[in-house]
């Protein structure tokens, strides 16, 4: 078995173009090739949604969970295929059997385990399956589909 990978902030920014406000990954860790990783999100009330979602109660919306759960398996994949500062851009093409189970508030920090349901070094379309946790309980399940715009040698 070959050792598990890291993405610090820095190899993150080196592999997808995302950026604050919409960068939603702190760290990805347990990278076993392409086949799985952990995703970390620490939720802070500096976050700009949290103006408006809702200003006396924040709660981080559900769509920025799912997408935070994105940037983790772009990550993944990224750092399998050496994608590092070579321009990948990944798109949605289908989100399934996504459902909320808890809130998440400032202080959280948000564990996502993404696994690749299909998908092959040189393919274009992806498809993920993965459950974010706060403490041990889920917040968040999803199955989505990305196709991987990967840059031309």
């Amino acid at each position: 078995m070959s050792e598990l990978q890291t993405a610090d902030i820095h190899l993150i920014q080196r592999i997808i173009p995302h950026r604050y406000p919409f960068l939603l990954v702190d760290k990805v860790v347990d990278i076993d090739g392409y086949q799985s990783a952990r995703g970390i999100k620490n939720v802070t009330m500096n976050e700009p949604h949290f103006q408006g979602h809702f200003p006396s109660n924040p709660i981080m919306p559900g769509v920025t969970i799912v997408e935070a759960m994105a940037q983790t398996a772009a990550v993944m994949v990224g750092t399998a295929l050496e994608m590092a500062d070579k321009n990948m851009l990944v798109y949605f093409m289908a989100i399934d059997k996504c459902k909320f189970r808890r809130m998440v508030v400032p202080g959280d920090v948000v564990e996502m385990k993404l696994e690749t349901l299909r998908g092959k070094p040189g393919g274009k379309v992806w498809k993920f399956g993965g459950v974010a946790t706060v403490d041990g309980e889920m917040a968040c399940e999803v199955e989505f589909t990305a196709m991987m715009d990967l840059p031309k040698e």
